[in-house]
């Protein structure tokens, strides 16, 4: 297929776009480029064309000769959104529904909306939550990926149509990594100050997943026939895939055996569930094949920490923490309140 995927230069984006490329997908990119300067090491993207734009600014025209758009483009996490929630409903929901908009009057046929399983908030079921399970959004970031999910369906009709994938909590290593997602951030810990300090009792769910099989997810929802995904949301993530926060933590120490691990209990849980993957393993397990874990991941990333030198100001600083690459962009004067470009 002829693909453009928005959010590109981001963590996900930056593995996904060769990913798709190796899969004989032409593949095309849009971002906006907040954090282009940041990849841990000179990175080229295979992409046949590069279109540096705000997802809130595009055009039908911007669309016009692709099969299939991946939107991954998003403030891209709790922190994020809570830095200015009207922004945050003006990206993640209004601008993700002109992208679809305007995909849909070029002619673009599939539409993949990379939503969140954050959605579901703090559950009180015991077991992995199914794709209909209720939802519970309990910040502006999961509250506007769901509201996006509801509107896009208004969107599928015709020729066009789309698709809603969740993907677990991305990990592993990336061009464009990231220090603020939980088992990268325990790994950059241990590396670069010598211990892991969890301020939580380890208790809450998350699903995990690495973000090559992430981009695995994508693929499939590419690949398999219209009617089995039209208008369908589906968990990303791999057989077993949920952990407490202390089953991640003790991952990382596995990784790093001489380093010390401490749970304070000082922070409350903001949320925890754990997903069910069974949708996208028995009804996409022809067009899905993950193959990480996090024992795996664990030895990739402290390979990529080795060949960048990774330091603990990299760990702490904007370089990795999107929300501080952001708020030093503000305050160099470089962008405005509404997180626009300047020049």
């Amino acid at each position: 297929m002829n693909v453009l995927v928005t959010g590109n230069l981001g963590y996900i984006g930056s593995v996904m776009v060769p990913y798709l490329v190796k899969k004989n997908h032409r593949v095309s990119g849009l971002d906006t480029g907040y954090y282009a300067g940041d990849a841990m090491y000179p990175f080229r993207q295979p992409v046949a064309r590069q279109i540096n734009k705000d997802i809130r600014d595009v055009e039908p025209g911007d669309f016009a000769g692709y099969d299939a758009v991946i939107h991954l483009a998003a403030l891209s996490n709790d922190p994020i959104g809570e830095l200015n929630p009207s922004l945050t409903e003006e990206i993640n929901l209004r601008a993700t529904l002109r992208v679809a908009e305007c995909a849909k009057r070029a002619g673009v046929s599939r539409f993949l909306f990379a939503s969140s399983p954050s959605i579901y908030g703090i559950s009180s079921q015991n077991s992995a939550l199914d794709e209909d399970a209720a939802k519970a959004p309990l910040t502006v970031y999961a509250r506007t990926k769901w509201q996006a999910e509801q509107q896009l369906g208004g969107f599928s009709g015709g020729d066009f149509f789309c698709v809603y994938l969740r993907p677990s909590t991305a990990y592993g290593a990336s061009p464009m990594f990231r220090g603020d997602l939980v088992f990268n951030n325990f790994i950059a810990c241990a590396y670069t100050t010598g211990k892991i300090e969890i301020k939580s009792d380890g208790a809450p769910w998350r699903p995990l997943a690495h973000v090559e099989d992430i981009a695995e997810g994508f693929a499939a929802a590419l690949a398999a026939p219209r009617e089995l995904v039209e208008n369908r949301a589906f968990h990303i993530g791999v057989p077993g895939g949920n952990y407490t926060v202390r089953d991640i933590a003790q991952a990382a120490q596995n990784a790093l055996p001489q380093v010390p691990l401490t749970f304070s209990g000082e922070h409350a849980r903001s949320r925890s569930y754990q997903a069910s993957f069974r949708r996208i393993l028995t009804e996409l397990g022809e067009y899905y094949r993950p193959r990480w874990n996090l024992e795996k991941s664990a030895a990739e990333i402290l390979a990529l920490f080795e060949k960048v030198h990774f330091s603990r100001e990299d760990f702490e600083g904007p370089r990795t923490i999107r929300i501080q690459r952001l708020q030093t962009l503000l305050e160099e004067g470089k962008l405005t309140s509404a997180l626009r470009w300047k020049v």
